[in-house]
């Protein structure tokens, strides 16, 4: 892919003939529009008719009978009243939220690009059919279940089904479903399944038809009304035979145990806990987090212990490269954010050193800086896209050496190896170049001199990238297995991107502590560098451990 005036200009396989027009139009109707099947929706009588009849509704209900019956007709009424009013009330703050709830439900995108009668088309998502071209780019949504027929540094954000905010790796072969969409490269790929066969729709109807259980508040609610229920019966026959023994009549001893059992029932508790539930979620929805179920929000003051990712979650994911090191010399980097335009400062004779490895970094990467209405944007995975401004910076202008020594073979990173690999055609002979964590690169290339180099950007805060290149092994083809094509690497130096930490971060952090709320940083960056960006904001006290997961137990320890 290169980048033209505009944007990304793709430079797929040539793509094949795909569907004909009548064809898909006849897949369309046996297999029907790609959208996802829309559940049930709940009448809303029957949503009122919930909050009238649980369980402590149930019991004001028999307060308000025994109290009629007891010839108090006006407290009847009015703890009638109570719940109808308590009733309604819940049921117009579920009712809103599930509205709200259902229009959030569709992850499908509105268009698809594939391939029909030959040419590249955009149609509407619904239309796709099993056996559809799609080509595939970063930012696309991916709109149905895909089989990769060719991927081209693929990188698949899988979060909407697995949690995982990881982008995952994906090569000819393998599937992406429907609701995920592309973090990086691009891919032709065939349409397997749409709609209701979808993966996407099958997780949805699990969640349709699992039992949701009594959350912690409703549960000792009901405990409580319990207890305050059986209190009040049997006062109210201790009262009722304490009267019949002091000689009152039995109408009279009735109605003394009916308004003794009515006055022993807190009608006023109902309210109290429903409004209290309302005024939390309104404060929730002001800060954009919808809660469909009031009693839901009493889930979230049961909290005692936040696991949080470091990228994007407590940090920016705005990286840049601030600092490049090389065994030659090192450079310091100054700009503003994907402008081009930036700073370098170069010790010693350092020029050559850190422009191979700006252009070997820029290379390995996919992501690019694009000008958009007069503003440098990220296109692609953010650290990929500060590589490239790393490279603009130094002044390398990576289309023409693109066009110079064009791309042969191209090995994602994936969580295994730990780094992306890359050949090039250089004039007269092949070049691999890798980028990647540094123990990683390290561990195949030596360069073990750059160890308290890895130790002090760490230190600092800053994510390191080790960067190595090296000939084409002999009698290697590029096709051959990467460990291979790997052994002749040496070290050109370390990228160390800094991430700032993302605003309001230590504000949130003050505030866990203040409810008394532990709080865990999970990463997959150098233990130094987590160490730091913890202090930053304020996560890591003085004893506060950094664990790698050579000090956790193993899995099979209860």
């Amino acid at each position: 892919m290169t980048i033209g005036p505009t944007g990304p200009v793709r430079s797929s396989p040539p793509a094949t003939a795909g569907l004909s027009t009548a064809e898909a139009r006849r897949l369309l109707t046996v297999h029907g529009p790609n959208t996802l099947p829309a559940p049930r929706p709940v009448s809303p009588v029957l949503i009122l008719l919930r909050q009238m009849t649980h369980f402590f509704a149930m019991m004001l209900w028999v307060a308000a009978a025994l109290a009629v019956l007891g010839g108090m007709p006006q407290l009847g009424s009015a703890i009638a009243v109570v719940v109808v009013v308590n009733g309604v009330f819940a049921f117009v703050q579920e009712y809103r939220a599930d509205r709200a709830g259902q229009r959030l439900r569709d992850l499908l995108p509105a268009q698809a690009t594939v391939v029909r009668d030959g040419d590249r088309t955009v149609i509407e998502a619904a239309d796709l059919v099993p056996g559809d071209l799609v080509l595939l780019g970063a930012g696309d949504r991916i709109s149905a279940d895909l089989t990769l027929e060719h991927a081209d540094g693929l990188a698949v954000d899988e979060s909407t089904l697995t949690g995982e905010s990881v982008p995952v790796s994906a090569t000819s072969g393998a599937t992406a479903y429907a609701g995920t969409f592309v973090t990086r490269g691009e891919a032709r790929a065939v349409v397997t399944a749409t709609g209701a066969a979808t993966r996407l729709a099958g997780i949805a109807a699990m969640t349709r038809g699992a039992h949701r259980p009594p959350g912690p508040l409703a549960e000792r609610l009901n405990q409580v009304v319990r207890v305050i229920g059986v209190v009040a019966v049997v006062v109210g026959f201790v009262f009722f035979g304490v009267a019949l023994w002091l000689g009152m009549d039995l109408t009279a001893g009735f109605l003394l145990a009916v308004g003794v059992t009515v006055a022993l029932v807190p009608e006023g508790l109902l309210p109290t806990v429903t409004l209290s539930l309302a005024r939390a979620a309104h404060s929730m929805a002001a800060r954009n987090a919808l809660v469909r179920r009031l009693e839901s929000v009493e889930t979230l003051g049961s909290t005692t212990v936040i696991c949080t990712d470091k990228t994007g979650t407590l940090t920016a994911n705005q990286m840049s490269v601030v600092r490049v090191w090389a065994p030659e010399g090192a450079a310091t980097i100054r700009g503003s954010g994907y402008d081009p335009r930036g700073e370098l400062t170069l010790t010693r004779d350092a020029g050559r050193a850190v422009r191979d490895v700006a252009i070997a970094a820029a290379r390995c990467a996919e992501g690019r800086a694009v000008l958009r209405d007069g503003r440098w944007a990220p296109l692609g995975d953010p650290m990929e896209v500060a590589l490239h401004v790393l490279a603009l910076r130094s002044g390398i202008d990576v289309g023409r050496d693109e066009a110079a020594r064009p791309e042969r073979r191209r090995v994602a990173f994936d969580p295994a190896r730990r780094r992306t690999l890359v050949v090039v055609d250089d004039p007269g002979a092949e070049a691999v170049l890798v980028t990647g964590a540094p123990d990683a690169v390290l561990r195949i290339c030596g360069g073990t001199a750059a160890l308290d180099e890895v130790e002090r950007m760490a230190r600092s805060g800053l994510r390191v990238l080790a960067v190595a290149s090296g000939p084409l092994p002999d009698g290697i083809e590029p096709t051959g297995p990467a460990e291979d094509l790997e052994a002749g690497l040496h070290l050109l130096g370390l990228v160390g991107l800094q991430d700032p930490p993302r605003d309001g971060v230590m504000e949130a952090v003050h505030s866990c502590r203040e409810a008394h709320i532990g709080l865990l940083m999970i990463t997959g960056d150098h233990p130094s560098t987590a160490r730091a960006i913890a202090e930053q904001v304020g996560l890591a006290l003085p004893a506060s451990p950094v664990l790698v997961a050579a000090d956790l137990p193993p899995d099979d320890v209860d």
